[in-house]
């Protein structure tokens, strides 16, 4: 027995359009005239039959900064994980799976607490992390 014997091994896909004894001939399943039954013939996503959209209807506030960075972040409970002297980088952090990807740099903030003395570098800290970071006789350095 081979791949191809085995019955019911694929379903044939429908072709539309090859006369009446398939039933999708004549008009192919899109029914009569209309919209709908020609090429090309369908609405945009939120058209509502030319009724002011929902979008539209609703007030605009606030802008996107298309330049805003967004930081990857680290608490300070994950970094007791490592050992103590343990020089941490945000390549290190990504091979022990701390992190699953870099985005526009690592911040470290001060959630949790640090027992280990590590030497940590990062894109940015946040002054409670620093404090802690240090306060456990480890070093702070911006990359």
């Amino acid at each position: 027995m081979k791949l191809h014997e085995l019955k019911g091994s694929g379903k044939d896909r429908n072709r539309v359009g090859r006369g009446m004894a398939s039933g999708n001939g004549k008009t192919s399943g899109r029914g009569h005239k209309g919209q709908k039954a020609r090429s090309g013939g369908n609405n945009r996503p939120g058209f509502e039959g030319g009724q002011m959209p929902l979008f539209q209807r609703l007030p605009k506030r606030g802008f996107t900064n298309i330049n805003r960075k967004e930081y990857t972040i680290v608490n300070l409970e994950t970094l007791n994980r490592f050992e103590d002297g343990t020089e941490v980088t945000p390549e290190l952090l990504l091979e022990s799976g701390a992190i699953s990807k870099v985005k526009a740099g690592v911040k470290v903030l001060g959630n949790g607490n640090l027992e280990k003395k590590l030497t940590v570098k990062a894109q940015k800290f946040s002054a409670s992390a620093k404090e802690a970071i240090e306060a456990a006789g480890g070093q702070t350095e911006v990359i």
